[in-house]
């Protein structure tokens, strides 16, 4: 329903402080308009309200002001016709004519403006659904009130973005490939790292938009062979004091209370977050390992436990130093606090006859505390040009994990496996960025970027695995070590761009110096690594006509290996299956191009691609089995030639409903060896999904989201399909400031992750190892309620937008 015209004319003047608009008359005296303008019911004083003076023939503004953090207002003119309109976003406004007798005050004493319903459905349905945005060089997905986000942490909204999908696991993948460098604000971050659960800190509610970049501008850092994916969390900038706050609770335990507040005067924006909640991450597993040469096996199976309490704050402020000058500060503190207890029960075979049976316990206990910090300045350079800038900022981040496990062997039957062992894990991250970007844009059309970045990555592993022998713990040093990784990488780029009504082109140039260090100290392993890349980047785009463009793209990235990556230590939570880094690895180069088409027409909008990727020094995860046990670790193996078609669609046929589709498939062709053992093969896979949203009577939303992934090849393994629905209901309530939310995740519980990896030496299979992981369902029901001066907002489970 569109605003009345009378609330378009008010819309158009609402924020704005009129200033030398007064239409004078020599001949009469001033007059002074004051009052306090308040909320009906509450009898809250509403700040930022608009006070307009208007002129009654031509119905134009004359002078206007807006009210202080009280409510009141005092303005004067010297009009002798006019009226005084009051009104605010989200309520109804009020008209008050001239005294009849002419006074040097007008006092309109308490104003009471009531709630207008008509427009804050405007503003519920404009951020009801998540939609996704395209640009030049990037596809922005900004989070709606999508009912997959209630209660949810970052990898459950990712799972929702256009090309992207997170395993059970939580590895992010992006067109099926899992290089994808992860960006928090556009800068590297703690909070976006694999290390612990990072991404579980960062809740739906703190995020505004992910944008998903296939083919980065040289602009970006060079990481990632599959593109970039920038999470852009919240910061409010409205004027006056705005708040939000959620509760959600849930089965496997799912609890959380989230609150946001935000304070916006003049010069300064303070904004803060504060999170704290409980969750259980229950997987289901099974693991057999086959040795087809003896046809003797062992098989696992049990539930793994990650039991979590954490607590997230954000506290950050900008200071507007004056029109053309920003200088912003903030933190981010995070908590993690770990529980563990698992059980697996393993048995070992001869054929179909039992050998043996036991029980490994596992007791584990971590800390994992984050810190993030930041100070950013930020100039413009001209007041009429908010292009024309330039920004420096200045990032610190630091990550650790205080971390005891131990694990009890019990013998069930036949021969003894008693054992007893003790882990200990000392890790420290610190990673630093500075970065500067300056943009100027010389035209309208013609625009230059240059900059540079720096990244400093200090990472210390301190781990030792003690025996218990005779009632004594005795420590392992085959197993016992200090790993320490370093990384320094720096950054130079310039850009050039030209945008035109009809076409745009973007060009760039990055070159990149790294240097890698690692070191194991007991065995006094070193391994150095000093190089320097360039990377180019093309972008052009055509509009045939406002409903049809095209995009085309081409960049060179880079992956360089993580820490855990080359860590060549593990965790025995499972002595027959280990997983280990390779100290020796080399990073991936891939040369990426695409081309995408985008429709909108009438009420349906699609976007058509294809994309070709050319990768070199491909790192896959390599196995090797001995006495029963796998040891999978990664290795560079040959080449690999990537080539795809993507289509996104929405179409909403009514107005009670709205369809939202994805679909991704690829073919790839890799060719390798490792170790005499050629590794050449093709094969393909795909992935879609479907979300349908209905509005059902009684202001109730229902959203269900249908995803599958095809089965697929690895260099060793083949990987299961797997099909699952998540769906959910809201209701809104209390005038749309609140609402209510039920999801549930994996309906039919049918997300389970399986695999089989099969092993040959000399042209025979010798073992096969079969997998199998589950979480099974989770059920959650969410509370937010928002709250403001600065303007109607809508709330569901994050902050207003």
């Amino acid at each position: 329903m569109l605003p009345k015209p009378k609330h378009l004319l008010f819309l158009l003047f609402s924020g704005l402080v009129f200033i030398g608009l007064e239409s004078v008359t020599a001949q009469e005296t001033p007059i002074t308009i004051k009052g306090e303008v308040v909320e009906q019911g509450s009898g809250l004083p509403i700040a930022f309200a608009t006070v307009m003076i208007g002129d009654n023939e031509t119905k134009k503004p004359i002078t206007g002001a807006t009210t202080g953090d009280d409510g009141t207002f005092s303005i004067e003119t010297t009009a002798n016709n006019f009226y005084v309109e009051i009104g605010f976003l989200g309520f109804q406004s009020k008209t008050f004519g001239q005294p009849t007798t002419r006074t040097a005050i007008m006092d309109l004493g308490k104003v009471i403006l009531e709630e207008d319903a008509e427009q804050l459905e405007e503003v519920v349905v404009a951020g009801e659904i998540s939609r996704t945005e395209f640009k030049l060089d990037k596809r922005v997905f900004n989070v709606g009130k999508d009912l997959s986000s209630t209660g949810a942490s970052a990898l459950e909204v990712l799972n929702n973005v256009p090309s992207v999908n997170v395993n059970i696991e939580g590895q992010v993948s992006l067109r099926g490939s899992q290089g994808v460098q992860m960006l928090i604000n556009g800068k590297p971050s703690i909070l976006a790292s694999e290390e612990g659960n990072a991404l579980g800190t960062l809740t739906a509610d703190m995020i505004e938009r992910v944008e998903v970049i296939t083919n980065p501008s040289a602009k970006y850092d060079a990481e990632g062979t599959s593109g970039i994916i920038n999470i852009v969390l919240k910061k409010e900038e409205r004027k006056g004091l705005n708040g939000s706050i959620s509760v959600n609770t849930g089965t496997p335990a799912g609890h959380s209370v989230g609150v946001s507040l935000n304070r916006r005067t003049e010069k300064f924006n303070l904004f803060s977050q504060l999170g704290v909640g409980v969750r259980d991450l229950p997987t289901d597993i099974e693991n057999t390992n086959l040795n087809l040469i003896d046809n003797t096996s062992v098989v696992s199976t049990g539930t793994e436990y990650r039991n979590e309490t954490y607590y997230n704050l954000v506290l950050g402020t900008d200071y507007h130093i004056n029109d053309l000058n920003v200088l912003t500060l903030s933190g981010n503190f995070a908590m993690e606090i770990e529980d563990q207890p698992s059980t697996t029960d393993f048995a070992s075979f001869e054929g179909a006859d039992q050998i043996s049976q036991w029980q490994r316990t596992e007791v584990t206990e971590a800390k994992n505390p984050k810190f993030q910090y930041e100070l950013q300045y930020k100039k413009n350079f001209d007041e009429d040009d908010d292009e024309h800038t330039l920004l420096f900022s200045g990032l610190g981040n630091f990550f650790g994990k205080d971390q005891s496990s131990e694990f009890f062997n019990n013998t069930i039957s036949g021969e003894d496996n008693d054992a007893t062992q003790q882990t200990r894990t000392d890790f420290k991250e610190s990673v630093f960025t500075f970065k500067l970007d300056y943009t100027n844009p010389l035209t309208d059309k013609i625009t230059l970027e240059t900059g540079a970045q720096y990244v400093l990555n200090d990472v210390s592993n301190d781990y030792e695995l003690n025996n218990l022998e005779n009632g004594v713990y005795v420590n392992d040093s085959t197993l016992t070590n200090i790993f320490d990784y370093k990384q320094n990488v720096l950054g130079v780029y310039s850009t050039g761009s030209y945008e035109g009504k009809k076409w745009g082109v973007k060009g760039g140039l990055r070159l990149e110096h790294t240097n890698l260090s690692t070191y194991l100290a007991t065995t006094g392993q070193a391994n150095n690594q000093d190089f320097v890349n360039l990377f180019p980047s093309a972008h052009a785009s055509y509009k045939f006509t406002d409903m049809i463009s095209i995009q085309a793209g081409y960049s060179k990235r880079i992956y360089r290996p993580r820490m855990w990556d080359l860590n060549p230590f593990f965790n025995p939570r499972n002595n027959f299956f280990i997983r280990q880094g390779n100290p020796d690895l080399q990073p991936e180069f891939t040369d990426s191009y695409e081309i995408t088409s985008i429709y909108i027409l009438g009420k349906a909008s699609l976007n058509f691609g294809v994309y070709h990727r050319y990768t070199t020094e491909v790192i896959e995860r390599v196995s090797t089995f001995e006495d029963n046990v796998t040891t999978v670790r990664p290795e560079n193996i040959g080449t690999n030639n990537s080539t795809g078609l993507e289509f996104n669609a929405k179409y909403s046929p009514a107005k009670w409903l709205t369809l939202n589709g994805d679909f991704n498939y690829s073919s790839f062709s890799r060719d390798g060896i490792f170790n005499a053992q050629e590794f050449d093969f093709s094969g393909d896979q795909w992935t879609s999904k479907l979300m349908t949203k209905v509005k059902l009577p009684a202001d109730f939303d229902l959203e269900m989201t249908g995803n599958y992934q095809s089965s697929y090849r690895t260099v060793q393994s083949k990987i299961a399909d797997i099909l699952f629905l998540d769906m959910g209901i809201r209701k809104n309530i209390m005038k749309g400031k609140a609402v209510l939310n039920l999801s549930v995740r994996d309906l039919f519980t049918s997300r389970i992750n399986e695999s089989v990896l099969t092993q040959i030496a000399n042209n025979q299979v010798t073992n096969e190892v079969f997998n199998r992981r589950q979480r099974g369902r989770f059920v959650a029901l969410g509370f937010s309620y928002g709250f403001g001066k600065g303007e109607a907002m809508q709330y569901s489970g994050q902050r207003r937008r």
